[in-house]
């Protein structure tokens, strides 16, 4: 009887550590592709999606698979009876645990296979070797042996102590979502380190006595783990730094682009203006000679290209003002109503470049979006530009044929042959976090929304940015 108790409870132990484990590494890949400059997706009751940024912003309580779930429960169990029977060593158990749990969040939660072994393995290595410090250390406060068996009552203690300090962590990182990053790293390694020195400060009592290959063994699997612990960090910031890179590269492409468009619409402009003398003199010569027909022909030649100027949106900020512009041209092409409400403040530290980036991107995939709806009434865009109080809101609303597809939990681009592709709201939230912002998107069943924040000094006018 007490040998099926020791099972079951052996059973319940692995269980625990496997979902903590599936919990750990969709957490801590989510977090990376987060820093990375990606954005978090939240479904809320009322049926949208939020898209918040990973940090400060009120990041998504991040939960793995249900189906991971159950398959590395089954799986534990498996593997709990085939440990019983035939007595393998306890670091074949961890590496087997490891295996199976990757396998789970791979198969049900596609994360990356090596990473997933990667943190598999380490964090059996950390679990076996805090069971085996709890139950040391206990024997040595009780001045009993028993607690290293994990085959006695005394034994099983000891694991679940430890089991259970892991549903508090995973309790604490629940409530504590925001906890990624640096501080997380730091709580980790001081885990890390406190078990070195509590392997080594084991290895100097007398009270107790453990066989000298334990021990030994311990102490090189703790010394691994610290390794571990710093190139998951490395490999963390490695990621960081290539995709900020990457962004960079894309909004240099893009910056170009609007720029040279810009330019040439800024030359065509500069040549009307510049030719503007000519054309009062030759109206007053017709109007002089009371030629009133040929008078209203001139007018007429020259307000075609006039005309696309009657709508002009002006902010001050000629960048911006050529970009709203620009898209409401394009939309007007494709038969989409576009709506502009823009109230801008002036002389303020948020840069023209930031600006475009974060603006172009929102409404290029409103545009993108928009003409994919077969029925031209039904398309439309709404941009909306407020100052409340030192904060720039940027909200752009358009209509969509289809909810978007989510690709590694944010909004995916239909564009594939211009080589963007998905960059689009990455590069907005990364020049809206410059400025202390965020860019967040839902939906409902008709409309798309996009909001972007962006936080901003007012600056004398001498050292305003252009």
């Amino acid at each position: 009887m007490t040998e099926w108790l020791i099972l079951f409870s052996n059973a319940a132990a692995g269980g625990v550590r496997a979902v903590v484990c599936l919990f750990l590494i969709y957490r801590l890949l989510s977090a990376q592709r987060s820093e990375g400059g990606g954005l978090t997706v939240q479904k809320p009751q009322g049926g949208g999606l939020t898209v918040q940024r990973p940090d400060g912003g009120g990041l998504t309580v991040q939960r793995p698979d249900r189906r991971s779930i159950a398959a590395a429960l089954a799986g534990i169990v498996v593997l709990s009876m085939l440990v019983s029977v035939t007595g393998l060593p306890e670091l074949y158990q961890m590496l087997l645990e490891a295996v199976l749990t990757a396998v789970c969040a791979r198969r049900f939660q596609s994360a990356d296979m090596r990473m997933s072994l990667f943190i598999g393995f380490f964090y059996a290595i950390a679990v076996h070797l805090w069971q085996f410090l709890f139950g040391a250390w206990l024997g040595v406060f009780f001045h009993a042996a028993v607690f290293l068996d994990n085959a006695t009552g005394y034994g099983q203690a000891a694991v679940w102590l430890v089991h259970l300090l892991l549903v508090v962590l995973a309790a604490f990182a629940l409530k504590y979502p925001n906890m990624t990053g640096k501080r997380a790293f730091g709580i980790i390694s001081g885990l890390v380190v406190a078990g070195f020195m509590a392997v080594i400060l084991l290895s100097e009592q007398t009270v107790l006595e453990v066989d000298s290959d334990t021990e030994y063994m311990w102490t090189i699997l703790s010394v691994v783990l610290m390794m571990g612990v710093l190139v998951f960090n490395m490999n963390r910031q490695y990621v960081i730094e290539k995709e900020m890179a990457r962004l960079k590269s894309q909004q240099a492409e893009l910056l170009e682009r609007d720029y040279t468009t810009l330019n040439k619409a800024y030359a065509f402009n500069a040549k009307l203006f510049h030719d503007f003398h000519n054309h009062i003199g030759a109206l007053r010569q017709l109007l002089l000679h009371e030629k009133l027909e040929e008078a209203m022909q001139y007018l007429d030649e020259l307000q075609t290209p006039v005309r696309g100027m009657a709508n002009t949106v002006w902010t001050g900020d000629e960048t911006v003002d050529y970009l709203i512009n620009s898209k409401a041209v394009t939309a007007a092409n494709h038969g989409i109503q576009y709506e502009v409400q823009v109230e801008f403040p002036r002389h303020t530290n948020l840069k023209s470049a930031d600006l475009c980036t974060v603006l172009g991107n929102l409404l290029d995939n409103a545009l993108e979006a928009a003409m994919q709806i077969p029925e031209p009434e039904q398309r439309f865009i709404h941009l909306t530009m407020r100052r409340i109080n030192q904060m720039l809101i940027i909200k752009v609303e358009n209509s969509f044929v289809a909810p978007p597809i989510l690709k590694d939990g944010a909004p995916k681009t239909a564009k594939e042959e211009n080589g963007l592709h998905g960059w689009g709201l990455k590069s907005a939230q990364t020049a809206a976090e410059k400025y202390d912002g965020m860019v967040q998107t839902s939906f409902t069943d008709s409309t798309f929304r996009a909001v972007a924040t962006l936080s901003f000094e007012s600056v004398s006018v001498e050292h305003t940015s252009s």
